[in-house]
């Protein structure tokens, strides 16, 4: 996986055989989280159309949808990032690597 493009202290796009993957981030008062989702079809058609425009206000979608909350009605919650990391064979483990699914910062 590695890093196509990234807005400092917002957002993350990555991209793995093909795949891309946008990493927002989420900034609630007294704490923050990271969500991570796989760029779905209609996405990627917006991002190739859009480009970065498209990546910033899907990562502000992503925010302001709060997919962490229980409550949460955001498209986005159902697409979290432990699937993702749970069909790889290794996971990572050291610190500074990304845990499975969206953690706590």
């Amino acid at each position: 996986m590695h890093v196509m493009d990234h807005e400092p202290q917002s957002w993350f796009l990555l991209e793995e055989e093909g795949r891309l993957f946008l990493d927002a981030a989420c900034d609630h008062g007294a704490f923050g989280y990271s969500w991570l989702i796989e760029l779905n079809a209609e996405e990627q058609r917006q991002f190739t159309e859009q480009s970065r425009a498209y990546i910033g206000w899907l990562a502000q979608d992503i925010h302001n949808g709060v997919p962490i909350l229980e409550a949460s009605q955001s498209p986005t919650k159902v697409a979290t990032a432990a699937p993702i990391w749970a069909s790889r064979s290794a996971r990572p483990s050291s610190a500074g690597e990304r845990p499975d699914g969206p953690q706590a910062r």
